[in-house]
């Protein structure tokens, strides 16, 4: 058997992250050579990760990198099998240079093809499995380019990037975290397709309708059931609609004329309130800013001064 010098092992642990019981082993199945025992873990990576392709990769890290420049930004989630693997600090530090990584690239598969140590980054998710045990992937890539990039990861569960029209860093790291938080899907109500508003708020008021029915039956107060679901079906028409029903409301409740233009502005904010939901839920720019709920997050922006959002991104697990 050859023998096999400890700072041998202990430098291949370093180049692969193997324990050293499966470096030792692979050096000396190697018969010593350096190269062929870094062969051999890998092709112990592809016969775990062969096991283990049918595993869900839903745990992990979610991380963002952002360039010096707050330039050019990054998210990733490095996915391992459980929660355990996720939380390990060596996972977590190949997911950091993961993503030190990726930022040099414009999409998933031309990162996972580049040159990481040696060896393909697929090839380096395909060794680790056989070193952790777990099924690893890139389950997300996204890039962001703009004048400037913000960030905020939480708890390496989320990442989420942020493009402004100008550096910015408080409003950058606010937004970023309202993205994270509130899982926006696109930038304005404006972005929406007309069917699939249409679509959305029929689906939306049969839902509501069929709760009602159950909340009657038991003597409970019904919900409201909206006409619409977002700013985008708010025509003048309907504004002024709406306007003409408070007022009608108003004279029906006895309130002098005189005192209308003080409490209509607050029936108008709650009827866009109540037939805006969609917008609220998917749509940055029109959501309640989670740091001041009175505000939205435009008009957090716009406070800023001249400042915009371009665009942003969001990786999440599972």
């Amino acid at each position: 058997m050859v023998k096999i010098a400890a700072a041998e092992v202990n430098k291949l642990r370093k180049a692969t992250g193997a324990g050293m019981m499966d470096c030792k082993k692979a050096l000396v199945e190697a018969e010593g050579d350096f190269d062929k025992a870094v062969e051999v873990l890998r092709k112990k990576g592809q016969k775990v990760a062969a096991k283990r392709a049918d595993r869900e990769s839903t745990e992990g890290a979610a991380v963002a990198k952002v360039n010096a420049d707050s330039t050019v930004g990054v998210a990733i989630v490095l996915g391992c099998e459980t929660d355990f693997v996720g939380k390990n600090e060596n996972f977590l530090s190949l997911a950091k240079e993961l993503a030190d990584q990726a930022i040099n690239f414009d999409n998933k598969e031309d990162f996972l093809a580049s040159d990481f140590g040696g060896m393909t980054v697929a090839e380096k998710l395909i060794e680790q499995t056989g070193v952790i045990g777990e099924k690893l992937e890139i389950n997300a890539f996204e890039k962001l380019e703009a004048p400037y990039v913000g960030s905020y990861v939480h708890i390496n569960k989320i990442a989420a990037l942020v493009g402004l029209s100008a550096k910015n860093e408080e409003v950058g790291k606010d937004v970023a975290m309202q993205i994270a938080s509130m899982g926006a899907t696109t930038l304005s109500y404006k972005d929406f397709d007309p069917t699939f508003v249409a679509s959305e708020t029929e689906a939306r008021i049969a839902v509501i309708e069929k709760d009602n029915i159950e909340l009657g039956r038991l003597g409970k107060t019904l919900k409201n059931v909206p006409q619409y679901i977002s700013m985008s079906q708010l025509s003048d028409e309907v504004l002024a609609k709406a306007e003409e029903d408070a007022k009608a409301e108003l004279k029906a409740e006895g309130k002098p004329e005189k005192i209308w233009d003080k409490i209509l502005p607050g029936k108008m904010e709650r009827f866009i309130s109540d037939n805006t939901t969609l917008d609220q839920e998917q749509c940055l720019l029109d959501q309640n800013f989670i740091k001041d709920e009175k505000k939205s997050v435009a008009d957090y922006v716009s406070s800023a001064g001249d400042l915009s959002v371009t665009s942003f991104k969001r990786v999440a697990l599972g």
